[in-house]
């Protein structure tokens, strides 16, 4: 039997490796035996009376946990069996914390240790609160965008949803003793960054190393979630346009469904303790979606492609996009993501562990890219009035003058010059009539 999660094998005894028992005992569990070879062939050991004593008192004095050591013998040579069960609290090995994962021990540091330590005290980062921002100091956008969103999906009701914020925030348990907790500042409050500067995504669209554009989408996480996914669509993307009949049709190098996915996990799993905000870098060949964030203990990238239970980084986070109908919560996102990209044709996305970054790949469906411009689809600046009447007809190319007025809260008259500068730069022009007409835009 090789080495592996659970097995380690040592020709002789030194008291180091009291270091991997501490590494069991904070994983799941394991055998250590001494006298054997990495192969698994019985070598034996000279001293096992005395090792029979030393071990198990050298276990409890520096680890403070017991385990069952066992004299064994194969072909009368004598080797020991040190059986170790995973303990619910941390083990550390004077000050230090040692991980078993795979074949190999690791000692946690920096964030590893921090995530660690708060899984095994059920302590989440996001479920601290904060002192410095009250119920009142949050933004009606994001409640309605909650509301709307929740209604929508059917996981709230109309009669859930009809309450004060106060009792809302307490319904979705993020409220401790009145206080707000990390989760629901940074879901409703406008200016997540006065908690957390690095708060927000940053997006660009390169041609080789050279960066052409680029955009930061600031706000709470569910204006984030809200507004991030349309300026991808609607400034850093063009669509191949095919005809099927009468009926034009768009198809876009990149899965819609698979990158709205992608970002909902980026969100809710990035650890914000970093500071670092969610990167979104867009080739002419591939999309690449970071965030900072550590994967659960003893998983790896090949993991996150398997069959797994639903683990977020931030649970309390994960809980009010899940409310409001973005994510599900058996641990089926990256499977979603993967079936969306085979849909569109463009193969399974790849996923990227580097240290504290995790990242996911998609690659370009090659019949649906155009090149690169160096003047980005539409030139509008994300957030002006232009670019919001350019998101209401990509949605709705029927949309009235009227509509979009209502729908921006904005004079009539200020709608039609915005709209009168939208076809005079050639973005949009209307087709047919003004009763039964459309939107079109240009790419």
């Amino acid at each position: 039997m090789a080495e592996s999660q659970n097995i380690e094998y040592k020709e002789s005894w030194r008291d180091e490796y009291l270091k991997w028992i501490c590494g069991f005992a904070n994983a799941q569990g394991g055998r250590i035996y001494i006298g054997k070879q990495d192969d698994g062939t019985v070598i034996g050991v000279s001293d096992a009376k005395k090792l029979m004593e030393d071990i198990p008192n050298k276990i409890q004095n520096k680890l403070g946990i017991v385990a069952d050591v066992n004299l064994l013998t194969e072909n009368d040579l004598e080797y020991i069996e040190i059986v170790v069960s995973p303990w619910a609290f941390p083990v550390n090995y004077d000050g230090e914390y040692h991980y078993r994962s795979g074949s190999t021990k690791q000692q946690l540091r920096g964030n590893a240790l921090t995530n660690f330590l708060m899984s095994k005290t059920g302590m989440k980062w996001d479920a601290a609160t904060v002192s410095n921002i009250m119920i009142d100091d949050l933004d009606k956008e994001s409640f309605d965008i909650f509301r709307r969103e929740a209604l929508r999906s059917g996981r709230m009701t109309k009669e859930d949803l009809n309450i004060p914020n106060a009792e809302l925030l307490d319904k979705l348990d993020l409220l401790v003793n009145n206080k707000l907790k990390r989760a629901g500042a940074l879901c409703f409050y406008r200016y997540a960054e006065k908690i957390i500067s690095g708060c927000y995504v940053k997006i660009g669209k390169f041609e080789g190393s050279e960066l052409l554009y680029q955009d930061e989408v600031h706000g709470s996480l569910l204006l984030m979630a809200d507004r991030v996914i349309d300026l991808i669509y609607l400034k850093y993307l063009k669509a191949a346009v095919s005809y099927h009949k009468e009926t034009r049709v768009e198809t876009y190098p990149f899965a819609r469904d698979a990158v709205r996915e992608a970002v909902y996990n980026a969100l809710i799993h990035c650890n914000w303790a970093d500071n670092n905000p969610i990167q979104i870098r867009i080739d002419e060949d591939a999309m690449y979606i970071s965030n900072s964030s550590l994967l659960p203990f003893g998983w790896t990238a090949e993991t996150l492609l398997e069959t797994h239970s639903s683990k977020p980084f931030n649970p309390d986070i994960a809980r009010v996009f899940y409310r409001a109908g973005y994510i599900e919560s058996w641990g089926r996102g990256i499977q979603k993501i993967c079936d969306a990209c085979k849909n569109l044709g463009a193969g399974e996305p790849e996923y990227i562990v580097h240290g504290e970054d995790i990242m996911v790949k998609f690659n370009a469906l090659q019949s649906a890219k155009l090149p690169n411009s160096k003047v980005p689809n539409g030139s509008l600046e994300f957030g002006t009035l232009e670019f919001e009447i350019l998101k209401l007809i990509h949605n709705n190319p029927a949309s009235t003058a009227s509509e979009m007025a209502k729908s921006l809260n904005a004079g009539l008259r200020t709608v039609y010059r915005a709209l009168d500068k939208l076809k005079n730069d050639g973005k949009i022009e209307r087709v047919g009539g003004k009763r039964y007409g459309h939107w079109r835009i240009n790419d």
